[in-house]
């Protein structure tokens, strides 16, 4: 029996899983250490049934594949991944008997739920999120009108599940939009400025994501001016609400057909949100936008990169400090780094897209799960390299595509 084959299967489907090495060690039983040893075929020379066996259970797949070198087939563009599915199918369950979450534990589980997408651990969030969601709308729904935080807290779980789902591209682009718009509604029965601008960013997303560009851009650039007063006079969390409807509307117009007029137009949203950030001030992580300076170039080169003028984006890319990016969350960093490897495609700079892609799926693996978006991106990197590095020919591997 081949132990590194069945090492490297198993931390495949770990990954997949979402996983850490810490996690699975504790279903199994076992340490950090004795996950690593499995993994890397140096636990036992011929790993027992019963371990596989269980592995098998814990990572919900046949015990043939752990034994077999099958490839792993790709992410059907109609289904979301299995995480996501868990999300999509609490919004339409029947909870009316489910106990509403006490407000310390409702603010605790948001915190942790925040935390980890912006850590990329989407299968924890996938986890987590539907009782969070249950929890939250169920504390609403007892709370009289008075009680502003606790709906502020629901529209905020509803926004980060509007969020989650729309990483997963047109597989869940219309139930993501019905989140964003129970979000919005939630935000507005508390009436707090904040809330209600940050919900209308994920309404915009939706927008764009159902293919309304136009009526993205316009529904973000209509809540910043009505609300930019509110917001302005809200410290930080009204600063970065505000810079962030700017930059929504910026990644909007990018999606429409490149004209110089558009173009000019995306710029200035951009522009308009630099000018909050400097108001700002630095680089903040304030309502989890991490919007600041730093945030605003990195949207800058998006854009360029999103209308396909991989040169200009490149240009902009120059003049980003390095060490303020790596302060970025991970989220951040990793969606900057797939950004990087769509310039550097453009420009027929193949091994450097090669490269971008590879250090982000190190630093976010689960980037590179169930996301239609940046796994034909790899696949488009693969077919424009004639002969594919071991370690881009591995991350295709792990997308499900032929290398």
């Amino acid at each position: 029996m081949n132990t590194d084959r069945i090492g490297r299967r198993i931390a495949f489907w770990r990954e997949q899983r979402g996983f850490t090495q810490e996690d699975f060690g504790r279903i199994m039983g076992q340490s950090r250490r004795w996950v690593q040893d499995l993994e890397g075929g140096q636990r036992q020379q011929d790993p027992r049934l019963s371990v596989l066996i269980r592995a098998a259970e814990a990572l919900r797949v046949p015990l043939e594949q752990l034994l077999t070198d099958t490839t792993p087939a790709a992410p059907n563009p109609g289904r979301p991944p299995v995480e996501a599915a868990a999300v999509v199918d609490v919004l339409y369950r029947d909870n009316a008997e489910a106990p509403p979450l006490p407000l310390d534990a409702l603010r605790r589980r948001l915190t942790y739920c925040c935390e980890a997408f912006q850590a990329c651990h989407y299968g924890a969030l996938g986890r987590d999120l539907p009782d969070l969601v249950v929890g939250a709308s169920q504390a609403a729904h007892v709370a009289g009108a008075e009680d502003r935080e606790v709906h502020v807290l629901n529209s905020r779980v509803l926004q980060l599940t509007a969020s989650f789902l729309h990483k997963y591209g047109q597989p869940t682009a219309a139930q993501a939009a019905v989140v964003a718009d129970r979000a919005l509604a939630a935000a507005e029965r508390a009436g707090d400025p904040v809330a209600i601008g940050a919900a209308s960013r994920r309404v915009a997303k939706s927008l764009s994501n159902q293919r309304q560009p136009a009526a993205a851009v316009e529904f973000a650039i209509g809540s910043a001016r009505r609300l930019h007063d509110d917001l302005a006079a809200a410290g930080p969390l009204g600063l970065s609400t505000l810079g962030m409807l700017y930059l929504s509307a910026a990644i909007s117009a990018s999606s429409m057909e490149r004209t110089p007029v558009r173009v000019e137009e995306a710029i200035e949203h951009v522009d308009l949100a630099d000018e909050v950030a400097d108001q700002q001030g630095a680089d903040l992580n304030a309502d989890w936008t991490s919007f600041g300076p730093t945030n605003v170039s990195l949207h800058r080169v998006d854009v360029l990169a999103r209308f396909e003028d991989g040169w200009s984006a490149l240009e902009a890319a120059d003049g980003l400090d390095g060490a303020a990016v790596h302060g970025l969350k991970q989220e951040r960093r990793a969606g900057h780094l797939i950004t990087m490897a769509r310039a550097q495609l453009l420009t027929r700079r193949k091994e450097a897209a090669a490269k971008s892609l590879v250090e982000a799926s190190r630093l976010a693996p689960e980037e590179f799960k169930g996301r239609p978006a940046t796994v034909n991106l790899v696949k488009d990197v693969v077919g424009a390299t004639a002969k594919p590095g071991g370690e881009l020919r591995t991350l295709a591997a792990r997308c499900g595509l032929q290398a």
